[in-house]
């Protein structure tokens, strides 16, 4: 996101902020259910190709709107083109795991993303964490491992691919900490998922599988998994602009609720000990990250 709140939200406004918040985690959701099913039908190059196409189309239509330019210099900005960049390849990590491991595991994984921000903010932005948040990470990482298993009979090695989505999705956020102001969300949306076209088509020609016929069926995924996640991006940006971020953003959590339920219902997953704990550790590390962060702001 291009803007951050620099004074402190109101009770209502961070209230609001935090009801945007789990909106956008619920569509968020729904587009993992949405994409695991085209994924195991269509190959994930196609579904990429597809998906880039349609939320381009809709993000350009508002930038026009909006008066945005697309076809600006800005998009060659360095931190624009790592975004960009990251965003595709994470999404390449992302649609592939979504075909080998339950809908479940993949959203526990992805849940270490705030932990692996912090940890990237530390090396290569030099910001400050304190061994408190230090350890915190330790421990989220710890959770991710109880997930994965490794060395064990339950060991599932698609799951490394969800934790390299996670890697890259940290560049991601990390180049849109250091992002110019002058470019808009709807800006980097487009450009997001203007990359995830070409990307898709070579994804396609790796695999070998060329674009099949798409069924009624399947139609409705597709488009599902578009609206929700155009809404949820809008959803998501709206909720960090009006309420604080140390209010908002750990409702960011809610989200392996919505999908564990939803895979539990259409699906038939039931998630396994090993992934809850290790969710459990995941989650109560990353709520205890924002709160020191929020202690350390209030402290400056």
């Amino acid at each position: 996101m291009t803007s951050h709140r620099t004074a402190p939200g109101t009770a209502a406004e961070n209230a609001r902020g935090a009801l945007l918040m789990v909106v956008a985690m619920l569509a968020f959701a729904f587009e993992d259910l949405f994409l695991k099913r085209a994924a195991t039908a269509l190959s994930a190059g196609q579904v990429m190709a597809m998906m880039g196409a349609a939320g381009a189309t809709l993000f350009w239509g508002l930038a026009l709107y909006r008066g945005d330019p697309i076809l600006s210099r800005h998009a060659f900005h360095p931190a624009a083109l790592t975004r960009s960049l990251s965003e595709a390849v994470a999404s390449v990590f992302y649609l592939i795991a979504l075909t080998l491991i339950p809908l479940s595991m993949n959203a526990a994984l992805l849940q270490a993303s705030p932990l692996a921000v912090t940890f990237g903010a530390a090396i290569f932005l030099r910001e400050p964490v304190g061994w408190r948040r230090w350890t915190a990470i330790t421990l989220g990482f710890v959770g991710v491992l109880v997930i994965l298993r490794p060395g064990t009979d339950g060991f599932t090695p698609a799951g490394l691919l969800t934790v390299l989505c996670v890697l890259v999705l940290t560049a991601r956020d990390l180049s849109t900490r250091v992002m110019p102001a002058t470019i808009s969300t709807l800006q980097l949306a487009t450009w997001a998922y203007l990359a995830l076209i070409p990307t898709g088509l070579v994804l396609m020609w790796a695999q070998g599988t060329p674009a099949q016929a798409v069924s009624p069926r399947y139609w409705g995924d597709l488009s599902g998994a578009v609206l929700t996640g155009v809404f949820g991006y809008y959803a998501v940006t709206a909720a960090m602009r009006k309420g604080d971020v140390s209010v908002v953003a750990p409702f960011r959590y809610v989200r392996l609720v919505f999908v564990v339920i939803l895979a539990m219902v259409f699906l038939s997953e039931t998630p396994d000990t090993a992934t809850l704990a290790g969710s459990a550790l995941i989650i109560g590390s990353g709520l205890y990250s924002f709160w020191r962060e929020t202690v350390r702001r209030k402290r400056r």
